[in-house]
């Protein structure tokens, strides 16, 4: 390279370098130092804010509200015991990391209580997108985590001149609220696959935010920095190396499981659109199951012959479906019948409303055992009648009644009773109306009687 080269290359790396520079707006090292750990305490205001945001975020993951999602994270206070930590390591500050540590776990426990407490109590119990999204996290989660929280820590250590909205953001993005709740509404079901799965990605983020937290302060090298010996800083990033990459692992196996699934889905799709095309038959369903690797379609029309089927078969190799099987469900008819249509819709409502018909079979059958049971007691009423006059011949005339009494002590009509009515020729003494009373008791089977004499 000539001379005249190398000026203009140096000053080129120089513009560069201070373009990309974050030390010219960084703010004083006391001020940062200041800063990230006031906000490592959560007690008092902040931890009644950090019960506000859980309801909040929970109430969103229970209606499916995307926005009041982002509300609840805008003013979580969890981003602060995580880049106390991430803080507490860069400087090698024992006690600022169990403390922020101590916080972190304090606010996660009182996150979960609240979350359980409210999904325990709300009538809605569906698991919708917003919450469904929180369950299976993947390496992409790991990304977020770790470039919002290179932005956050960037933000938190500049100069109030030069603060912007990194902090919200990073918030939004990173999202430490929806799993949390996510893992409260698992404790409420008893789901535990999406309890672990929602905690696993509340634990990539809290990670991988301190993670970035550690580079950026290693990076800006303040002041407050305790200097340590060779064998314990060694140690710390040895440490540091372990956690993170066994956060990550999980993480990659299920990128690599969704990604497969998703690349299956495209190849079937592509294929059925491509191959599975007939003149006389159509597909009316088709289930595409990655997990087995299984395509199932039903075809109605002329029916599909097995060396053609297994032409198909055969052709999934070229769509890169090696290992995949392809389930067939046709009609042995040569054409589309459309009577057999129209009755396979009309069966398809008659199922629709079994239920229904079912139901009025039962109110029915209900109503007629009532008539039937209200026809015996006539007949039976009828026989008592005969029966009581051969007793006492002096009662001219019997009335039985079933009948609500209702007292005005209590206000209750709740019990019902068999009432007497009879008129008599000459009147009854108090031991034959006892006698009577006694009488109809046993008739009825029934302690709750009345007799009234005239």
């Amino acid at each position: 390279m000539t001379n005249l080269h190398q000026p203009l290359l140096k000053r080129a790396i120089v513009a560069i370098r201070k373009r990309f520079s974050l030390i010219e707006d960084k703010a004083d090292d006391s001020l940062i130092d200041e800063s990230l750990r006031s906000g490592v305490e959560l007690r008092g205001t902040n931890l009644w804010v950090l019960m506000f945001a859980i309801l909040i975020a929970s109430i969103g993951l229970n209606v499916n509200s995307t926005a009041v999602i982002i509300g609840a994270m805008l003013i979580s206070p969890l981003m602060g015991p995580i880049m106390g930590i991430g803080y507490g390591v860069g400087i090698y500050d024992a006690q600022l990391i169990k403390k922020s540590f101590r916080n972190l776990g304090i606010a996660t426990l009182i996150s979960l209580l609240v979350s359980t407490l409210y999904f325990l109590l709300t009538p809605l119990s569906d698991a919708h997108s917003e919450l469904l999204a929180r369950t299976t996290p993947t390496i992409w989660d790991v990304l977020i985590a770790l470039f919002g929280g290179l932005a956050g820590i960037i933000g938190a250590t500049r100069s109030e001149k030069t603060k912007s909205n990194v902090i919200p953001g990073v918030a939004i993005a990173t999202a430490l609220m929806p799993p949390l709740c996510t893992a409260g509404y698992a404790l409420a079901n008893a789901n535990w696959h999406f309890f672990f799965g929602a905690f696993y990605l509340y634990s990539i983020n809290c990670v991988f935010i301190a993670f970035s937290s550690i580079l950026i302060i290693w990076l800006l090298n303040p002041s407050h920095k305790q200097f340590v010996d060779n064998y314990t800083e060694t140690r710390v990033r040895r440490a540091l190396s372990v956690v993170v990459i066994l956060t990550m692992l999980p993480s990659l196996y299920l990128a690599v499981k969704l990604v497969n699934q998703e690349v299956f889905n495209a190849k079937a799709k592509t294929f059925l659109s491509k191959e599975v095309l007939f003149e006389q038959a159509h597909i009316t369903e088709r289930n595409i199951d990655p997990a087995k690797k299984q395509i199932e379609i039903t075809l109605i029309g002329a029916p599909i012959s097995q060396i053609q089927l297994k032409e198909l078969q055969a052709r999934l190799q070229g769509y890169g479906l090696t290992g995949a099987s392809l389930i067939v469900h046709q009609s042995k008819d040569q054409t589309i019948d459309v009577t057999a249509l129209k009755s396979n819709i009309v069966s398809e409502l008659y199922k629709d409303n079994l239920y229904v018909l079912e139901e009025k079979d039962k109110t029915i059958q209900k109503l007629q055992s009532e008539l039937q049971a209200i026809d015996m007691n006539k007949a039976e009423w009828k026989h008592m009648a005969t029966e009581l006059h051969a007793l006492y011949p002096q009662i001219r005339e019997a009335l039985f009644s079933e009948a609500v009494q209702w007292k005005a002590d209590d206000g209750n009509a709740n019990n019902q009773l068999i009432v007497l009515n009879i008129t008599t020729s000459s009147k009854l003494k108090q031991s034959e109306q006892y006698k009577i009373t006694e009488w109809l008791k046993v008739r009825v089977k029934n302690d709750n009687v009345k007799l009234i004499v005239e």
